[in-house]
């Protein structure tokens, strides 16, 4: 990662029903409103405040979004950013790039993203003519690394992916993704080397974004960071799988690099991504509860936040500055 002004952050944004699973993702304090979560997430992201959303999303416990984290970076950085709808499911007052791509169903579903593959061109497409050095692509999507496990499996990849609830609900992702499996009459790795069939019968539209933009950016000759967890990582084992071989960082955050749940260093590792890990050190903060809730196992990851803390590592900004930002973020939400 270079943090240069000639990065840009990208984030694509969008829903699955499979989110809706009882016990699968903790973003949003109210399942009712956790249809907002990307739209407001995108909204941080691109004012430091929401628009359309009806909330800023929090966890059932109070931890806030990784956004407020990311916007935090951006407001020292200054990076350029814009926001992909990967199929949202309720509106953004953030301006986006479209991609036709509908809000994903139940991976439980026959075929949960039928228009994966008109996405995945879409953005391949997009990703090709961008004039940047570097391109950072980050995530959110509530229930995602249900979704992200649903992938591996079809491509015969571990199927190891982290969560954003302190306990991993690891048994209850493998049995949504076994009978996701059955549902779709695939067996593990049937899929293998068909990363848009992977999408489209076990997948998220977000992941079928972010690999064609990761595709097409790279095919352009533009490096590529995946700014998140196992989730990126998917998203470059679905770029693999596609045959691009050129390199590919991944920027997470401590606290996945150090959830042995998720084993981030093997789904790298087998992906052939390099691995960046920033530690905010948010245990020099930790009654805030903006930082109490990392500490204790929540959200980990997304919106980009390892790569945003990357980014801000790499322009020579200490964490203590980043803290004190995410603070005042936090309190202006």
């Amino acid at each position: 990662m270079s943090g240069t002004p000639d990065t840009l952050f990208a984030l694509a944004a969008g829903a699955t029903r499979t989110a809706a699973i009882e016990g699968i993702s903790a973003a949003g304090a109210d399942p009712a409103l956790m249809a907002h979560t990307p739209s407001a997430d995108a909204e941080l992201l691109t004012y430091g405040h929401t628009v359309r959303a009806p909330v800023v999303p929090v966890s059932p416990s109070g931890c806030p979004t990784p956004a407020v984290i990311t916007r935090a970076v951006r407001e020292l950085v200054g990076f350029e950013s814009l926001v992909i709808d990967a199929g949202l499911a309720e509106p953004t007052g953030a301006p986006t790039v479209t991609t036709g791509i509908s809000p994903g169903a139940d991976i439980r579903d026959e075929t949960p993203v039928p228009d994966a593959e008109a996405a995945y061109s879409a953005a391949y497409e997009f990703g090709h003519g961008l004039h940047t050095d570097e391109l950072v692509i980050a995530e959110t999507i509530p229930g995602g690394t249900t979704t992200a496990m649903g992938v591996l499996a079809a491509l015969g990849e571990p199927r190891i992916v982290s969560s954003s609830l302190p306990n991993n609900p690891v048994a209850l992702k493998e049995r949504v993704v076994d009978d996701a499996l059955a549902a779709s009459g695939l067996e593990q790795g049937d899929l293998a080397g068909e990363p848009v069939a992977a999408v489209q019968q076990m997948g998220d539209p977000v992941l079928a974004v972010v690999a064609g933009l990761a595709a097409g950016a790279l095919d352009a000759g533009i490096d590529v960071t995946l700014a998140g967890g196992t989730q990126l990582a998917t998203a470059g084992a679905l770029v693999r799988h596609d045959g691009v071989t050129e390199p590919m960082t991944l920027a997470t955050t401590s606290f996945v690099a150090g959830d042995d749940s998720a084993g981030i260093d093997a789904l790298a590792a087998d992906q052939d991504l390099a691995v960046t890990v920033t530690d905010p050190a948010f245990e020099a903060r930790e009654s805030h509860p903006a930082m109490a809730a990392y500490l204790d196992g929540e959200a980990k990851e997304g919106v980009g936040m390892g790569g945003a803390l990357a980014l801000a590592s790499e322009a020579g900004i200490g964490m203590d500055s980043v803290r004190n930002a995410i603070i005042s973020v936090y309190d202006r939400v």
